[in-house]
């Protein structure tokens, strides 16, 4: 199952796909292709056919504005020519502006054990060297918890004093579902139900109910 935020690399034919559904994409997706970058895996469109196909998106680079335009394509399953999870935090760092570097040297060394990774702006920039991030960016971190314990340790981490850098992002639990690990850290103590976002559809959910799916210890 592909699930939100991981990389995909299309095949020629895929791209050329994407390019008949949406020719005023044409500088994009050409651009995109011949330069062999991945797009990454969105939430389903309501009219999709997950058995057949894979929702896309690209973020481009942020105007002068600040604003950020979001391109969203699909891909026929055997357009797919690879595909690989989200960005690990050293893959990542090659991208950081020099500011945020002694604290993600922290933020690496204290998640050992942990499976973090990175999405959004800050991966963009790593995986295009084009220049995504800006004054108001932080560093979104993708926190794939197996057990309660892992859940638990990352959330501490993430949410600590520790490595001194603004981040954000969320928990994906082994169901591919999600939830912002802010809202987690706050639900907890009075019980409140959290905003998940899953592969097609975002619901409020019981915290048990997400906790469940993961190993005790």
């Amino acid at each position: 199952m592909y699930k939100r935020h991981d990389l995909v690399w299309l095949t020629p034919a895929g791209w050329q796909a994407a390019l008949a559904a949406d020719p005023a994409r044409d500088a994009v997706f050409t651009y995109w292709q011949r330069e062999e970058w991945p797009v990454v895996v969105r939430r389903c469109d309501p009219d999709s056919d997950p058995a057949h196909e894979v929702c896309l998106g690209i973020a481009l680079p942020p105007d002068a504005d600040g604003s950020k335009q979001r391109i969203a394509l699909r891909a026929a399953l055997q357009h797919i020519e690879r595909t690989t999870a989200p960005l690990s935090l050293k893959a990542a760092r090659p991208a950081l502006p020099a500011a945020w570097r002694p604290g993600y040297t922290e933020l690496q060394r204290l998640s050992a054990g942990l499976d973090l990774r990175v999405f959004g702006s800050l991966a963009w920039q790593a995986l295009t060297g084009l220049r995504c991030l800006g004054p108001g960016s932080d560093i979104d971190i993708l926190l794939r918890p197996i057990s309660r314990q892992q859940l638990q340790a990352g959330v501490a981490l993430l949410s600590g004093p520790a490595h001194g850098l603004p981040l954000d992002g969320e928990i994906m639990f082994p169901t591919g579902d999600a939830v912002s690990w802010k809202e987690w850290a706050t639900a907890g103590a009075a019980r409140a139900r959290v905003l998940v976002k899953g592969p097609d559809a975002v619901r409020l959910a019981d915290p048990e109910s997400l906790l469940a799916t993961l190993r005790p210890t």
